[in-house]
This record gives C-alpha cells, structure tokens and sequence, in this order.
C-alpha cells in the first residue's frame, strides 16, 4: 500500500482493453489501495494518452520513461474534450467513493442492487458505474459495447447513458422501466429525447459534471450532497465540494482553481437553485461584435420538425468575424431545409444575430468516445 500522499511514487499502470472483470478488479485494488493507480485507456485511442501522460507500466510491463503518481491518487482519466490534447485527471480514491456515495444516495439506490456498465471505462462516466457497483456491494453488469437489445435484456437495476445510447434504446419501441433509474450524462440531450423516453416508462435523471468533478455532480439541475455551485462574474460555472480532482498530471495545464472552487469552461445560472448550463464558454460565437452561445441555438434547430439532429459553430469570415454555421442532420435528406427557411424559424425563437448564416447537411454528426459531439472534427470540416 502507497501511503505517501504528495511525492509521485506510487506506479501509475495503463490498461488497454475492454471493460471486463479484470478492469473491475483493478479499479477496486486502486481504490483500496492493495493495487497501483490505474489509467484505463480504451483500445485504438490509447497511443496519444501513453505519449503524453507516461505511465509506469502498460499491462504489467515496466515502461521507459514513466512516472509515478502522488501516493493520494488512484485513478488517472485521460480527456481531450474538445480540444483532442490529451490530459490526465487526477482522481483520489476519496474523490470517487464522494461522488459515487452521494449519486448512489440521489438515486435511491440499495445495497446490492445491480448496475450495468455500458460505457467506456477510460471516460469517468464509465468507470464512475464500476465504483458505485462497488459501494453497492455487487458485481457490475459489464458490457464491452453498447448493444440496445442486450442492455435492455441485461437484467441491470440501473444504468449510465449517454443521449445517443437513449436514443437508441428509444428507437427500439421496448419498455423502459426495466431499469429503476437511467443516469444520462455526458451531454445535453435533444429537445424531445427525455419527453419520448418517459413515455416509455423510463426514470431519467440527468446529470452535469466533468471528469474533473469525479463526474455527474449536480443531478436534475441540483448539486449532490456535499457539492455546492457558484456562477462567478464572468458567467462560468464554479464547483466546491469532495468530488473534486487533484489537478492535472504534470500540472499541465495549470488546474483552474478560484480559491476552492473548481472554475469550469460552462456558462451557467442559477434560478432558485437549480442550476441551468448555457453552453460552454469557448462555444461563444462572435459575430458582427454580438456574442452568440453555440448551444441555445442547437436546442432550437433540434426542436425543429425536419432536423434530426444538429451542432452549431463558428467558422472565420472576414466580414463578420465569425458565421454562426449550422450543421444539420437532416430528418428527410431528399427535402432539406433551405438557409431561408432555417433562419426565419430561427428568428422567430432567438435573436437575429443568432440566426445561422450558412448551413451545411451531414448524414451524421461525429462523436467523441464519450457520447459528445466532436467540434474538432467538425471546426476542421471532416
């Protein structure tokens, strides 16, 4: 067992594999400190996050090069977001079993109940199912990929999903209330998805956190125990609580921090206490010197009757700086939505300036692993 907290001398293994019983097992020795911190990497994403976080080791074998971890530390979550520079998150053992005991008890979960894992274990969303499994004192139901028909037959109590995975069991016209509680996370979910879910008898609850929060930290608008939330003066939503990482291996970037509040990259507010995201702050759009959020203008294509889904950015222009460009799937790709028409529906819900200026068609949006929109992919026009 590692038990000093602050000198990086406790191995920091990497695991390239699917999730299984042997990820479980290492997470739990992580945790309980019988076992190294871990890094679960998932295959074919794996090479950037070994070049640029240096474990010790990667499947059991010593690795030249690599670099231990403070004692503290247990788990090491490699994000890119959306930005695709991988960095490492650093997680107590404590971190997690806060964030875990407090969705366990939100939830109503009991003791042995059982939890079915259907993400990656590299995303904290992932690996957050197999820490409440262990709380719960069961063994985790775990899928290697997301199938609609074995997650329904899974036998699970609860599960985690990110909105592309609820839609999918959502499409398949099947009773949702197999599962006492469906955790969605990962992003917002599209205007409609949660209404026609419901309908299907599904307990949804939603979640908002990062894997900087240990994950879902405020569940339907509202902070878990012992989480307390802040907007600060510049609009950005600000975390205080035990859920909260340690920083960022190697201390890069410098971990953003305001006192003891973790500064996110969201735009928030507050209304009664309940906590409503409006968009991430790097998604702002400036146009014609208007600031535009990229997100109220998606929830509103998304609303639209003929779009099957869409993402909004900003892409150069040497007149107004930016153009707020609308990336549509469209619902019929043989009768589009025409630019003219895109921007009178846009009127009519947002401000002028918000109305997109150019429009492009996809069959299908990119994702990250994660479930979210890729806005590098998209930014660069691939």
């Amino acid at each position: 067992m590692w038990r000093n907290p602050s000198h990086p001398d406790r191995p920091l293994h990497a695991i390239v594999q699917p999730p299984g019983p042997a990820l479980f097992v290492a997470v739990r020795d992580a945790l309980s400190g019988d076992g190294p911190a871990v890094l679960p990497l998932s295959p074919g994403h794996a090479e950037p996050a070994l070049a640029a976080l240096r474990p010790t080791h990667l499947g059991g074998a010593p690795l030249a090069g690599g670099e231990g971890v403070p004692g503290d530390v247990a788990v090491v979550i490699a994000t890119s977001g959306s930005t695709g520079a991988p960095k490492g998150v650093l997680l107590s053992a404590g971190a997690l079993r806060a964030s875990a005991a407090a969705s366990l008890r939100r939830v109503e979960a009991s003791r042995g109940e059982r939890w079915l894992c259907c993400l990656p274990v590299s995303h904290v969303s992932g690996l957050q199912v197999l820490v409440r499994a262990l709380l719960s004192d069961s063994e985790p139901i775990i899928h290697a990929a997301f199938d609609p028909r074995a997650v329904l037959d899974s036998g699970a109590d609860h599960v985690s999903l990110v909105p592309t995975q609820l839609h999918r069991l959502v499409e398949t016209g099947a009773d949702l209330s197999v599962f006492r509680t469906i955790v969605l996370g990962g992003a917002a979910a599209r205007p409609g998805l949660l209404e026609r879910a419901r309908r299907r008898g599904a307990r949804i609850v939603t979640t908002y956190g990062s894997s900087e929060t240990s994950g879902g930290c405020v569940y339907d608008g509202r902070p878990l125990h012992g989480v307390d939330v802040k907007i600060g003066e510049d609009g950005l939503i600000r975390i205080a609580g035990p859920v909260l990482f340690s920083g960022y291996r190697f201390g890069v970037p410098p971990a953003p921090f305001d006192g003891g509040w973790f500064v996110t990259s969201d735009l928030g507010e507050l209304r009664e206490g309940r906590l409503r995201v409006l968009g991430r702050a790097d998604d702002v759009i400036n146009t014609g010197g208007e600031k535009v959020v990229a997100a109220a203008v998606t929830d509103v294509l998304c609303a639209h009757p003929e779009i099957a889904d869409a993402a909004v950015i900003g892409t150069p222009d040497p007149e107004w700086g930016e153009l707020v460009t609308a990336i549509v799937v469209p619902t019929n790709p043989d009768t589009p939505l025409t630019l003219q028409q895109l921007r009178a529906y846009c009127r009519d819900r947002l401000p002028p300036h918000a109305a997109p200026r150019e429009l492009r068609f996809v069959s299908r949006l990119p994702l990250l692993p994660n479930g979210k929109t890729d806005l590098v992919r998209l930014r660069a026009g691939t």
